[in-house]
């Protein structure tokens, strides 16, 4: 299986899967008692903690959550409306902004950037939270975060930071108020993600029970904290190798490219994100026809719904057009044979489709 997937989710490094493991086998102590193993796990909590904050702007702190979506909905309902966000963001923002009955939803241009008139027509007084994606999840696209955050605090609201496509990857700006981030994106366990919260900023709990993060009660897994921590260590560590590995691959991919369209911005962009498109591809057909190779459609948050994406359609796709388009997802366990000769196996499969028609 050649795997080019990873905006859906990121193979898990090996020195995370041995950091977990003694958690998993044989020290099972839950992290909130006061005994000597409690305290013994709690403290593998606390260094997981320090991992992760060490890649996020001082002045705040993280609580772990079961995930970015959970971090989300935190940062969203605990802030309180009227909300302000992008028509390109995840549904899990987007959904719960609409739940909260008083969002406004800011298009975006043909590259996917968000419109900055409309935003400042937009945020105004009155205004609790302005939520943004640093890179987008389907077209890799990067927002103007640091612009939006300024227009966010003049306008008296918090803003909120969806990084979890670039956290550890892209610079996050120091004025954000909240910043959702995901273990599985960056090589760590599935099940964890954590929001951090910049001091002074209070948020309603989203889970009642024993508080044990401060507004998000449950108990926590060591296994997974450790995890998470171990990858985002490792993504500090790797920032410089991993970048140059996956602009190469950029660079081999888009050399082999003819006929085919890339959607959204192509220099505001995280390399490692190919979203292209094809006229008249049959989308369906070309994952039954390869798979040994592992790609995306979409986003997998809405895989099987059947719908076209939003995120191509507020970029002013068409359906036909978002509906033959595929997303390559590459990283830094992906080798150049890998990439190239699944781009060879797809450009050849896409072709055949045309002559048969």
């Amino acid at each position: 299986m050649i795997y080019l997937d990873y905006q859906a989710t990121t193979p898990l490094a090996p020195e995370a899967f041995e950091a977990m493991l003694p958690w998993l086998r044989d020290r099972h102590a839950n992290p909130h008692s006061a005994h000597s193993a409690g305290r013994a796990a709690k403290a593998a909590v606390e260094v997981a903690r320090e991992q992760v904050a060490a890649l996020l702007p001082p002045g705040g702190r993280v609580a772990f959550t079961g995930g970015a979506t959970e971090a989300l909905n935190w940062a969203i309902k605990g802030a309180g409306g009227p909300v302000v966000t992008i028509a390109t963001e995840h549904a899990a923002v987007l959904d719960t902004a609409e739940a909260m009955g008083s969002a406004t939803i800011l298009p975006v241009g043909r590259d996917g950037l968000v419109d900055l008139g409309a935003a400042c027509a937009a945020i105004r007084p009155g205004v609790k939270l302005v939520a943004a994606m640093l890179v987008n999840n389907e077209s890799g696209v990067f927002q103007p975060v640091a612009e939006l955050a300024a227009l966010a605090h003049e306008a008296g609201a918090l803003f909120l930071c969806d990084a979890v496509q670039g956290y550890g990857r892209v610079p996050i700006p120091d004025d954000c108020d909240l910043i959702a981030v995901s273990a599985h994106k960056i090589h760590g366990p599935k099940g964890i993600g954590a929001l951090w919260i910049r001091d002074g900023v209070d948020l309603a709990t989203l889970l009642h029970g024993g508080d044990q993060e401060g507004g998000r009660s449950g108990t926590l897994s060591p296994a997974l904290c450790a995890g998470f921590g171990v990858a985002a260590a490792l993504m500090g560590e790797r920032r410089e190798r991993d970048a140059a590995h996956v602009e190469l691959l950029w660079g081999l991919a888009i050399g082999r490219l003819d006929g085919w369209t890339i959607n959204g911005a192509v220099d505001h962009r995280y390399r490692g994100n190919l979203n292209i498109r094809r006229d008249g591809l049959d989308v369906g057909r070309l994952m039954s026809d390869l798979r040994d190779v592992a790609f995306s459609a979409g986003s997998a948050c809405a895989s099987g719904s059947g719908r076209p994406s939003h995120v191509l359609r507020a970029i002013g796709l068409s359906d036909a057009e978002a509906k033959s388009s595929i997303r390559l997802g590459f990283g830094r366990y992906t080798t150049e044979a890998e990439l190239i000769e699944a781009l060879t196996r797809i450009d050849t499969a896409a072709r055949a489709q045309r002559i048969a028609v």
